[in-house]
């Protein structure tokens, strides 16, 4: 069974009956779907679930939505892998357990409980033992180190089968529930036997270290590494001994060295670049503070992250900042000797001294073709309005290596959202003028300054400034993780516009009498629904159509998210990007046409609406002749047209009547979680081009990203073939990027030249 095609819950209220709380279920996705759509409204009271015993029987109820909580697939499997329902319901409860198992890999350093005591280990393998339906539990198998290897109960073997190496009893398999990754509170000096190991092929002569040993740690380098009576240990030259004078030579325990220099309190030197400046300063030569990109050198090279925290740390006298490291080899979550400083995931934070940082060069040196060409009034943060990129300005301004927004550490999604709405259009621009909340006022800065103006004139965004933007909004609170995962555009725009900067709704909804707001709409369609290769007007009024809706007004923007249900299932192998919508059919309020003679229309006939005797485009409007005359036929008679709101237009009234149309101008699309867009600036065509933040990567873990902007033609030679000729279009042989477009689009941007500039 395919883990990411359920839904996953945990029962946590008392449903009755044999179910009790601590139960795991799941439901199919396209079922949660299928009734989702029944309903006809945004949530459920009940779910159909099949929950999974401790015998791991399967059985179906139906449960109060309330009751449960729900679980990604991963969350799911560590859950499983404990045995009583009682076990599950509380260490789901203790979340930040069940998060930072969430984020051990293989080869991090752990303490697993076993025997009633806390033993040292490596993680060597996570994932199943046995395969059971619907799901198996997910295990550790930790590798015990130092002084605790034998304490174990195999060598990586379970039930004869090989799931890593080890040596014989230096082997545990445990639950997350007893197993923790090592942390800065258990490297206290008194306590070194919860260092972080290493092992001899981890060490290598030469390698800088920090040790711990009885109430002394400090740093040195590898002198050489021994194995006696089955223990190993490893010869440091230090840079202080025992008595604190500079050298010496010490002898220790392998499971007391951890590779790299990590900060601790009794630390007296910590061999990073600095300078003659006065380390006690609060500011940095180079104006860095909290957020900046910076780079520090550390054992095993270059590392690189954001710096959280600026201050003084107990014991030291020198300005310290705390470091986000972006490749996970820090040794804390914000903590420093159990007092936390800042958060952060575990095993990202890192405390240095501020002068050891430098800003982040990866950026700088891909960008120095750029700063050439920087206004002066953007270097003293006084950037005036810049207009969108034209379609003359394009292939100048926007197309080639490092142009668009820079993508960094799963930021595709704002990326891509961000270069849509902003660099050929200026529908979405009143939220970075309008009059805002002090407080949210340095987000639209960053927005107008450091994005947008920079993405119109230059052609080019840093990832830092987008970096920037995630660090304010995580700050605002609307989620702990805007720096580190990856969210869906909707979820971004939705922050923006309604939290932040209070933008009135771009869509006015008309159901029942009654006007509902939002900012996105999500096409959902009835199962009854004939479309195999539909347009996007197609989907969007049959989606219109089985919901029961009107447009109350015409939106400046219209943002439609296809029915994809999630990233991965999609319901059409293909849909073709409608260059315009005709939204006309769709208003609540004023004059209609009638589809048969194109008079006035007083009648609407939904029943019509799927009749294949019409085109499968457009709501059935008639006026009353013809409405008579259609539904004169035996077929038809049966069908209930309802009666239109006619305004009163008086003589002289034209027969063909103007319609209102919405324009496409970007297409978001996904494709294996990773977001890209298309643009349209021009009204030819070929007037395509697409953008991807990620296209291409300089270096490896001290690499930068390189976005790309390139042109893509090929895109209007598959608008201009007919239905029949583009379903015959096999995927993976469409030229170019127009794959990507036809067949992953998850969201379209529309909007009305009309009143754009009045929003």
């Amino acid at each position: 069974m395919d883990l990411n095609r359920n839904m996953y819950f945990i029962v946590t209220g008392q449903p009755g009956g044999r179910i009790h709380a601590g139960r795991l279920c799941y439901i199919p996705e396209d079922r949660y779907v299928s009734q989702l759509r029944r309903s006809r409204t945004d949530s459920l009271t009940e779910l159909p679930v099949s929950t999974i015993s401790q015998t791991l029987s399967v059985t179906e109820h139906s449960l109060k939505v309330l009751d449960l909580e729900p679980l990604t697939a991963q969350e799911a499997e560590m859950l499983q892998a404990l045995g009583e329902d009682a076990d599950r319901l509380h260490w789901f409860r203790e979340r930040e357990t069940l998060r930072a198992a969430l984020g051990l890999t293989v080869n991090t350093p752990v303490t697993v409980e076993e025997g009633g005591e806390k033993l040292r280990g490596v993680v060597r393998y996570v994932g199943k033992l046995t395969h059971s339906h619907p799901i198996s539990g997910a295990f550790f198998g930790i590798e015990l180190q130092g002084a605790d290897r034998g304490k174990g109960q195999c060598d990586g073997t379970y039930k004869y089968k090989t799931i890593f190496h080890c040596k014989k009893d230096c082997g545990v398999f445990a639950p997350f529930s007893r197993v923790r990754p090592v942390v800065p509170s258990s490297l206290s000096p008194s306590v070194p036997q919860s260092a972080p190991p290493a092992e001899p092929d981890h060490l290598t002569i030469g390698d800088r270290v920090t040790f711990f040993l009885d109430d002394h740690s400090g740093h040195g380098m590898v002198m050489d590494l021994e194995e006696k009576d089955g223990n190993q240990f490893v010869h440091i030259s230090t840079d202080t001994d025992e008595n604190g004078k500079r050298g010496g030579e010490v002898q220790v325990p392998l499971g007391c060295v951890i590779k790299g220099e990590v900060l601790s309190a009794d630390s007296e030197h910590m061999d990073t670049d600095t300078s003659s400046m006065d380390p006690t300063v609060d500011t940095h030569p180079m104006g860095l503070g909290v957020s900046s990109l910076v780079e520090v050198t550390l054992a095993p090279g270059n590392s690189y992250g954001t710096i959280r925290w600026i201050g003084s740390l107990p014991g030291r006298e020198e300005t310290m900042a705390g470091l986000e490291l972006v490749d996970g080899i820090g040794v804390s979550d914000g903590t420093f000797k159990r007092e936390r400083f800042f958060s952060c995931p575990p095993g990202r934070a890192l405390f240095v001294k501020l002068l050891s940082c430098r800003p982040d060069s990866r950026f700088q040196n891909a960008s120095a073709n750029h700063s050439e060409t920087t206004p002066k009034n953007e270097a003293a943060g006084k950037l005036e309005t810049v207009a969108p990129i034209s379609m003359e300005q394009v292939n100048q301004v926007l197309i080639g290596r490092m142009k668009g927004i820079q993508g960094h550490c799963n930021s595709c999604y704002m990326d891509a959202a961000l270069f849509s709405l902003f660099s050929c259009s200026s529908v979405l621009d009143s939220i970075l003028f309008k009059s805002t909340e002090p407080r949210d006022a340095p987000i639209q800065q960053t927005l107008l300054h450091d994005i947008v103006n920079p993405l119109r004139s230059k052609g080019f965004v840093e990832g830092r400034q987008i970096m920037k933007l995630r660090q304010q909004l995580q700050k605002h609170g609307y989620s702990h993780s805007f720096t580190t995962e990856e969210k869906d555009p909707e979820e971004f725009l939705t922050v923006i516009m309604h939290h932040i900067l209070a933008l009135e709704p771009l869509l006015k909804l008309s159901a029942g009498g009654k006007v509902q707001e939002s900012y996105c709409y999500q096409i959902f369609l009835d199962q009854n629904h004939s479309l195999v290769l539909p347009t996007v007007q197609q989907l969007l009024e049959h989606s219109f159509h089985s919901a029961g809706l009107k447009l109350a007004e015409v939106p400046s923007c219209l943002i439609l998210q296809m029915p994809r249900f999630g990233k991965k299932f999609k319901m059409f192998d293909k849909i073709i990007p409608s260059l315009e919508l005709d939204i006309t059919d769709l208003l609540s309020e004023g004059p209609q046409q009638c589809v048969m003679c194109g008079h006035l229309a007083h009648e609407e006939c939904t029943d019509c609406f799927k009749d294949p005797v019409f085109s499968q485009t457009g709501f059935k409007l008639f006026c009353r002749t013809c409405s008579s005359q259609v539904h004169s036929h035996p077929q038809r008679r049966s069908h209930q047209p309802t009666t239109l709101e006619t305004p009163l237009l008086g003589r002289g009234v034209p027969r063909v009547l103007a319609r209102d149309k919405l324009e496409l101008f970007a297409v978001l699309c996904i494709e294996t979680s990773h977001y890209v867009s298309f643009i349209k600036p021009g009204p030819k065509s070929q007037d395509w081009f697409f953008f991807d933040s990620m296209a291409d990567r300089e270096g490896e873990r001290d690499g930068f990203n390189i976005p790309q902007v390139q042109p893509c033609p090929e895109v209007g030679v598959y608008l201009e073939m007919s239905p029949v000729e583009l379903a015959n279009q096999v995927p993976r042989d469409m030229k170019g990027v127009a794959k990507r477009l036809f067949c992953d689009a998850y969201m379209y941007l529309y909007q009305s030249t009309s009143m754009c500039l009045y929003r």
